[in-house]
């Protein structure tokens, strides 16, 4: 048996329908993992974890000056 073929139509309707929920469960333990990935990071570098911090730091502070 062969399915019948849908419609360019009711292909984009489904994808539109099945797309939200796809991307959530694609993504759903990176920010974890991320996380995760920088403690370790950090525990085996403190001294570079502080660096990078330090820096990130004084360059986000000098171009967010309120004047």
């Amino acid at each position: 048996m062969t399915m019948p073929s849908m419609s360019a139509a009711e292909t984009r309707s489904s994808t539109a329908q099945r797309w939200p929920r796809d991307l959530a469960e694609e993504n759903e333990g990176q920010p974890r993992d991320l996380l995760t990935h920088l403690k370790k990071y950090a525990s085996e570098n403190p001294a570079e974890a502080a660096l990078w911090c330090f820096g990130v730091g004084f360059v986000l502070g000098w171009r967010l000056k309120p004047w």
